[in-house]
């Protein structure tokens, strides 16, 4: 239990520094609302009126958000390798050539087909 107590202090006192930073800018902000406030917002997309159930939802958002996660994946397959390079020596570098090779081309065949164009 001695080693998770670091743990749970350092969780107890973020939680202690949330609740608290919103306790005070409850107590010491001004409360003047309005409409625009209290509206939705969504990506920068300006609020309109839906039918019943909400609505429509354009789809190069979610496309964007897993480009986004694809190739954020691919950052943290980098990681173990820059730390162990000197070990794989050779293989190591070959394998990765192969795997950034790759991505590099489903790069290439997202920016052909306009997946990265915000129209």
């Amino acid at each position: 239990m001695e080693l998770y107590t670091p743990v749970l202090f350092l969780g107890a006192l973020a939680a202690g520094f949330a609740i608290f930073s919103i306790a005070v800018s409850m107590l010491t902000g001004p409360a003047r609302y309005n409409r625009a406030k209290l509206d939705s917002y969504e990506c920068g997309i300006e609020p309109t009126p839906q039918p019943e159930g909400g609505g429509r939802f354009p789809v190069k958002y979610y496309i964007t958000a897993m480009l986004f996660i694809v190739f954020d994946i691919e950052i943290i397959f980098l990681y173990p390798w820059a730390v162990h390079f000197d070990a794989m020596a050779l293989f190591g570098l070959v394998e990765m050539v192969i795997f950034i090779a790759t991505v590099f081309v489903a790069y290439m065949y997202v920016w052909r087909r306009g997946g990265l164009e915000w129209d």
